[in-house]
């Protein structure tokens, strides 16, 4: 499995994701669909969102070369954010994208006519924790009120979530709380260790080391706090999941081995496989942060994408006034591969 990281400048907005369409075709896309076991490998470019632990089930089939056993021969990118995966997906740079599926909407509600499809939910929980300055044994949402929150990128899932979440104990975002969306993503742990906001929202591993460094404790899950989401999954275009069925279906055979090896496993056991993605991190570390994803039920048991949990995303969407026409679940989510996936072993 090869590996690389890009980085581009940009934000998840419409018309850079239609702008990128004229690019099309050039990149990495294989035209070639010959996946066999045994066989030549498939090349196939993985563009993600983030390279987050919150993954993990992804990162035991790369490590334990379950890819690599169902003919693909994967190169993983690191996108940086939704917008640079969703145009990596667009342009051919790249032939699956994983993001929020989100993405996909804004897409597809701008009229791209080759648009992103979805065709395997990974994370069915938001990954991010709400960190205050000072450990708070029994909190209440209402604490936020009148404080100053370091929060995410309008329009990205981890934000929408939270005012979803504010919501939801009658909290209004706009009104009842300062929220600042100007810092970039990765840099709102060190800005709150500088001494930014009340409270911070981060991924793991930001918000263990800001326990670890005694500059701010989780008091709040959004994945507890929200319910089940869809925050994650993999999506191809519509072009692209029409002409390499057969590597679609492999990859994603490889995904739910993944899934069925974290649902096996102790979080010990699986922090230890995906140690060699995260060599940065200290194996206490990874495994605190495993264990706080696996004791959340992050990830499904399945790769399947249901109409009710498409439903609700579109009604986060809504809240958030960031869409103005709802989308039909049969154009944007394709279930055949991921209904069809190697069974349990």
């Amino acid at each position: 499995m090869k590996k690389k990281f890009w980085k581009k400048a940009g934000t998840i907005v419409l018309c850079t994701l239609l702008g990128a369409l004229s690019l099309a075709g050039c990149g990495g896309a294989k035209d070639n669909d010959q996946t066999g076991k045994g066989g030549k490998k498939t090349e196939v470019v993985l563009n993600e969102v983030a390279h987050s632990i919150f993954y993990a089930p992804m990162y035991v089939a790369i490590e334990e070369g379950y890819f690599e056993e169902e003919g693909i021969d994967l190169t993983l990118v690191t996108g940086f954010g939704a917008d640079k995966t969703m145009t990596a997906v667009l342009t051919g740079e790249a032939d699956i994208g994983f993001m929020g599926c989100e993405a996909s909407v804004y897409t597809y509600a701008g009229g791209t006519e080759d648009y992103v499809v979805n065709f395997a939910q990974l994370t069915q929980r938001a990954g991010n924790f709400l960190v205050a300055r000072e450990p708070i044994e029994e909190f209440e949402w209402d604490m936020v009120k009148g404080r100053e929150v370091l929060g995410g990128r309008a329009g990205g899932m981890p934000e929408m979530v939270f005012e979803y979440i504010l919501e939801k104990n009658n909290i209004d975002p706009g009104t009842d709380l300062t929220i600042d969306q100007s810092i970039d993503f990765g840099s709102t742990a060190a800005a709150f260790s500088g001494g930014q906001g009340d409270y911070t929202v981060e991924f793991e591993p930001h918000a263990t080391l800001l326990e670890q460094k005694g500059d701010g404790y989780v008091v709040a899950s959004l994945g507890e706090d929200s319910g089940y989401v869809p925050y994650t999954s993999f999506s191809a275009k519509k072009s692209y999941l029409e002409d390499h069925k057969e590597t679609v279906q492999a990859f994603t055979d490889a995904l739910q081995r993944g899934m069925d090896y974290v649902q096996s496993h102790t979080p010990e056991e699986i922090a230890k496989v995906i140690a060699p993605q995260f060599p940065e991190t200290d194996m206490e570390t990874l495994t605190t942060i495993v264990k706080r994803y696996y004791d959340q039920d992050t990830w499904k048991e399945d790769l399947v994408f249901e109409e009710s949990s498409f439903e609700l995303l579109q009604n986060i969407l809504e809240d958030a006034k960031v869409l103005e026409k709802r989308v039909p679940y049969t154009d944007l989510v394709n279930t055949d591969f991921a209904k069809k996936a190697a069974p349990k072993k």
